[in-house]
């Protein structure tokens, strides 16, 4: 079937629905917000959408995945990009958040409704399929990226972004176990350029609740938001032997949790990135706050596909920053993002282990939540 577009905040969307999911899914860019759990009760939103995103763009150099900046996004490559790789010289975050998709159908299979869309990249030839399906009774988003006919090593990753206002008591956050974590290895943005970071550039950390900043102390990342002036990223190495990998953000005033899961081996690093006004050039301009990248990659933190691929830190020391493709052998990278319901004393997730039809999200204040996930939907013929 064919299905129109309408303007959502500024972009022609798509828009989808489940019983308890509400979707949008920009044609530029394929972003994927506003995102509404629990539609028919509390109507939990907390995809991050730009303040920039309904003014008209002047800087015809900005690069679109700016313009359409909100939610999640498929990144291939994940990254900058600024440097090129034997002559392939990729958009901020590849074609595939920046080019426009092409609606392929809409299908409604029993309780499971998938959009389908497709685009042809060109800067590496291939193909990527995206498949976004709801499922009726699951407060969850599934994201299927389908990548076909490319040859060679790439990075890539979800760039999933949320607001966590202060004056809702903002966010607690939490990750399965990490092999390593570590401050990005530069200022994420210097004065000079009218930017501002705080954390130590390269500090090692074995805890969220303590990283160490240029000011001598230590900051508690698992709290947010916090830090108001500046923006910062840090990178979290999956343990390598996991069969599920989370991440979580629990907003307990809210009366909700937030998380991720996905398949380590395909997604091996968690990159976190806390804007909170650091920026003070266009767009930005001060008003970038609150906002949380909670973003499941394989890359060297943001760089770009030449530092992913070429020799690094962390690939040095045993951790791949890539992936290598195989033109007869698709890819698919499957990502889930689900909401689930819980009280004001539930605190963190300490941890998210398999159970029948889902997953138990374990507090750490000793409570336990149930989620309908479908883990299935995790594996693929990559395995």
């Amino acid at each position: 079937m064919n299905m129109r577009t309408t303007m959502v905040l500024g972009q022609p969307s798509w828009h989808i629905a489940s019983s308890e999911v509400e979707v949008c899914v920009t044609e530029l860019g394929g972003h994927v917000a506003p995102v509404t759990f629990d539609r028919e009760g509390g109507r939990f939103a907390p995809m991050a959408v730009a303040p920039w995103a309904e003014e008209p763009v002047d800087d015809a150099a900005l690069p679109a995945c700016m313009r359409s900046l909100r939610g999640d996004f498929f990144c291939l490559p994940f990254g900058g990009n600024a440097t090129s790789l034997d002559d392939e010289q990729h958009p901020p975050h590849g074609e595939t958040a920046n080019g426009h998709w092409t609606f392929e159908d809409l299908v409604q299979n029993g309780d499971r409704t998938t959009l389908h869309l497709s685009m042809q990249t060109q800067v590496r030839r291939g193909r990527v399929d995206k498949h976004i399906s709801l499922v009726d009774g699951h407060n969850a988003v599934y994201s299927r990226h389908t990548i076909s006919g490319m040859s060679g090593p790439m990075s890539m990753g979800h760039h999933a972004m949320l607001k966590c206002p202060a004056d809702s008591g903002g966010g607690l956050i939490s990750v399965s176990p990490f092999r390593l974590g570590q401050v990005y290895p530069e200022p994420v943005e210097r004065p000079e350029n009218r930017g501002y970071s705080c954390l130590l550039p390269g500090a090692q950390f074995r805890s969220l609740a303590e990283v160490r900043t240029v000011f001598g102390g230590n900051a508690d990342l698992s709290r947010y938001p916090a830090r108001r002036g500046y923006e910062d990223v840090v990178m979290l190495v999956a343990e390598p032997d996991l069969a599920l990998a989370w991440s979580a953000v629990s907003f307990p005033s809210q009366g909700y949790v937030w998380f991720a899961l996905k398949d380590p081996h395909v997604l091996r690093q968690t990159l976190l990135w806390f804007s909170n006004g650091g920026r003070h050039f266009a767009p930005w301009d001060g008003r970038h706050v609150d906002t949380l990248g909670v973003e499941e990659v394989t890359s060297y933190f943001f760089l770009g596909l030449a530092e992913s691929v070429r020799p690094n830190a962390l690939s040095r020391a045993g951790y791949p920053t890539s992936l290598t493709l195989d033109p007869d052998k698709p890819l698919e990278v499957n990502y889930i993002m689900a909401a689930a319901r819980i009280p004001d004393t539930f605190g963190r997730v300490a941890d998210i282990v398999p159970a029948p039809d889902g997953v138990v999200l374990h507090s750490d204040t000793g409570q336990r939540v149930h989620a309908k996930v479908d883990l299935a939907f995790l594996h693929s013929a990559n395995a």
